[in-house]
């Protein structure tokens, strides 16, 4: 769908729309902006992103629950407008410990935003077409990154700090207009109070869905492959400088054209599972293909990087589209806050992690280390369909044990 039909997902496309582009004006200028404007070293930059996203870890249940509390709604209003708050903070930075609680305070409210949405998402459209509205949800937000990336190329083609001010300040609106817009959306009511003395953070008991969400956190670190590893490797071995530009290309485009596509028929346990396991399979033929390019003459080398590359897509595409099937049809609808909330930790733990694992196994070791993390992903993949089914066995006595200890019935959508 180009565009939805009126109603509750359209509003919440054009304010992710908003929010993306915002981001990808910000993202895109500021690394040089932390550089040659603040005055930070290289090292300073990679500390302070590396507290703040440990400091992102402690977002993910706690804005779960509050989204059972108080609805995801008013959670993603609030966290939209802490979050361009906390990027106006930035103007303002002079030292590295600025930097770092800035840095600390925007990412914890873009994690907290994020369960907030797949939150929304769960609680204004149904069980059936949950998946596919977060598939064109993915697809607006890489067109909203992609506008802003143009938008910040001005910015660093004129270097300077007022062009980069602008960019920041356009992000903190980009994302307080989002706020505004997520108002547009019918509120979804709060999930049901929890009895007196029963458990609050049920979601940490159900271990046959931290398992699921455990292997995702594997599973969806080929994330940082794209983001960090790829760019280092290409450098390393040699590559065309260009390969970064081209192969980031192939991904926007890919996943913009084809990921609500290849999302149908991921809105069931079984079939969500087998996602995985297909997305597993692919990223391992991506990382040996990556492998085989160092060495090669230089058309060899092109070749076996943009077969990776492609593998490397459809890989994320089929285990961006598995994650959010297992994630919103394993968990009970009177706790779906904290249970996306887990998952999206799982998210903000291999963004952490990821980078310094991938670089020392990848960079440090070559293609052995390639074989490695490949073979990590197969495996992840091919654990997922039977931890699933696990989860799914143990669905009715876990949510009728868990449904006893509320009070009410399940949340609704309201107008």
């Amino acid at each position: 769908m180009l565009l939805p039909e009126r109603g509750p997902v359209r509003s919440l496309a054009f304010s992710v729309l908003l929010r993306a582009t915002g981001r990808g004006l910000f993202i895109t200028v500021s690394v040089i902006f932390f550089l040659s404007s603040v005055g930070l070293s290289a090292t300073q930059v990679g500390v302070g992103m590396t507290i703040a996203g440990v400091v992102s870890l402690a977002a993910g249940l706690p804005s779960g629950r509050l989204c059972d509390v108080f609805g995801p709604r008013a959670v993603s209003i609030t966290f939209a407008g802490l979050g361009g708050l906390a990027i106006l903070g930035y103007a303002f930075v002079d030292s590295f410990w600025g930097f770092a609680v800035v840095a600390a305070l925007a990412k914890f409210a873009d994690a907290g935003d994020s369960v907030a949405r797949a939150t929304l998402v769960g609680g204004i459209a149904p069980p059936g077409e949950r998946v596919r509205v977060r598939a064109y949800i993915r697809a607006v937000t890489n067109v909203g990154w992609s506008i802003g990336g143009l938008a910040a190329g001005v910015a660093l083609a004129v270097d300077t700090r007022p062009a980069y001010l602008a960019m920041v300040y356009g992000c903190a609106a980009c994302y307080l207009g989002a706020g505004a817009l997520t108002l547009r959306i019918p509120r979804v009511a709060p999930a049901p109070k929890a009895a007196e003395g029963g458990p609050t953070w049920i979601v940490l008991r159900d271990r046959p869905y931290v398992v699921v969400a455990l292997l995702n956190t594997v599973l969806v670190m080929h994330l940082s492959l794209f983001t960090t590893i790829i760019p280092m490797w290409i450098k390393h071995i040699g590559a065309p400088g260009v390969m970064v530009a081209a192969i980031g290309l192939i991904n926007t485009i890919t996943v913009t054209l084809l990921q609500v596509r290849l999302s149908r028929g991921t809105g069931e346990v079984a079939s969500a599972a087998r996602a995985q396991r297909r997305a597993g399979a692919l990223l391992l033929l991506a990382c040996v293909l990556f492998a085989l390019a160092a060495g090669q003459p230089v058309w060899a080398m092109v070749a076996a990087l943009v077969g990776g590359a492609l593998l490397h897509v459809f890989g994320e595409l089929l285990q961006s589209a598995g994650s959010w099937g297992l994630s919103y049809e394993l968990a009970p609808s009177h706790a779906l806050g904290q249970y996306q909330g887990l998952f999206n930790t799982g998210w903000q733990a291999a963004e952490v992690v990821a980078p310094v694992l991938l670089t020392t196994v990848v960079i440090g070791w070559g293609w052995p280390g390639w074989l490695l993390v490949g073979a990590l992903f197969l495996l992840a993949g091919l654990a997922v369909p039977p931890a699933a089914r696990w989860a799914a066995r143990t669905r009715s006595a876990h949510v009728d044990a868990q449904a006893r200890l509320v009070v009410g019935g399940t949340a609704v959508t309201e107008a």
